[in-house]
């Protein structure tokens, strides 16, 4: 199959109504607009069931946020409404769901707490039987004055859930018993003062895992063991360019390993790049490799196409995508075609 379906999430201002569907051209690149699948208020973040017949998608609101889910069609893509659940929170910005599909996360990230849902047998959304409020802040005090929740990330084995807190930089660590999210020990790791976690990623070695810092532009890279669940930090490197002095306006956002674990790439928004990091197999320590402009404004999630072969950015403020192809030899991305509308868009997913 050459042609996948690609899900949009985005932010409703401007022109966008909700969740877009994109097709994909796994040979040549190519991508083309075609429907609006679901009219939706802020769905900024997607995900699906591991049946790959659901889809889940946040409504990202400042002041009641909610979760939603959709059956899809498996023939057209199409999304059909199941349910609604409040998050307890506000501004929910990701969510995951178990590799069993009985139990879905969600990360608040204004109100800085974590929801916990039930899945029904037809993968709709129980009401929520756990809510975590996260506590602490930080030294930047615009953004760090407390908590606040900004992904939730999966263990490899679906043992543990990670959530990044922007707000007190840490990674929380639970375990998942019965549905319910335990705190593990240990129950977090800590990043540089200041850096803000955002998002989160496992390499497939199983030995590594890599936090994306949003206020100070850099990646850990952490020692991963799977037994304990235990992160350690032992690298900091920097997301930017080397003559980038001035920081002020800038931040990141996504981050990703290619299937491989050879490359890691990550989003710099308002310097509109792709950083790209080759990875020393024995430790999984970064060293820069070059940086990739994503031809628009503010990158957010982007994604790898399950062939490796291209990588996918969505620039929220220009309102487009930009398609690179990806050389798996040396990780570097060039620009191909030309770019897409996408309004607003926020959230890149490739159907199951």
């Amino acid at each position: 199959m050459t042609e996948r379906i690609l899900y949009v999430g985005s932010y409703t201002h401007r022109d966008s109504e909700g969740i877009y569907i994109y097709r994909f051209d796994t040979q040549t690149g190519a991508l083309r607009h075609e429907a609006l699948a679901a009219e939706q208020e802020h769905p900024s973040f997607l995900t699906f069931h591991p049946q790959g017949h659901i889809l889940y998608a946040v409504g990202e609101d400042n002041e009641a946020g909610h979760v939603n889910s959709y059956a899809i069609d498996p023939a057209s893509g199409g999304l059909t409404f199941l349910n609604r659940q409040p998050t307890h929170g506000t501004a929910p910005c990701h969510l995951v769901v178990e590799p069993g599909g009985r139990t879905l996360v969600v990360a608040n990230y204004y109100s800085g707490n974590v929801a916990v849902y039930p899945l029904k047998a037809d993968g709709s959304i129980g009401d929520p039987v756990q809510n975590i409020q996260h506590h602490g802040s930080g030294p930047n005090q615009e953004r760090q004055e407390a908590a606040h929740a900004h992904s939730a990330t999966m263990s490899p084995d679906g043992s543990r859930v990670y959530v990044a807190d922007l707000g007190c930089d840490k990674v929380m660590i639970y375990r998942l018993v019965n549905g319910r999210l335990v705190a593990n020990d240990p129950d977090h790791v800590a990043v540089q003062g200041g850096a803000g976690p955002r998002h989160f990623d496992f390499h497939p070695n199983g030995r590594n895992a890599y936090i994306i810092n949003e206020l100070d532009l850099t990646v850990t890279v952490c020692a991963f063991n799977a037994e304990t669940g235990a992160l350690d930090p032992i690298q900091t490197i920097s997301t930017l360019p080397d003559d980038v002095d001035d920081k002020s306006g800038l931040s990141t956002a996504d981050i990703h390993v290619s299937a491989d674990g050879r490359f890691v790439y990550g989003s710099n928004r308002h310097h509109n790049t792709l950083a790209i990091f080759s990875v020393d197999q024995d430790s999984g320590r970064l060293t820069a490799a070059g940086h990739a402009s994503t031809r628009g404004q503010t990158p957010r999630n982007f994604t790898i196409d399950p062939t490796g072969a291209w990588v996918l950015a969505a620039n929220q403020d220009s309102d487009d995508i930009c398609v690179f192809s990806r050389d798996a030899d040396n990780g570097q991305l060039t620009p191909a075609g030309d770019m897409v509308w996408a309004p607003m868009a926020v959230c890149l997913l490739f159907g199951p």
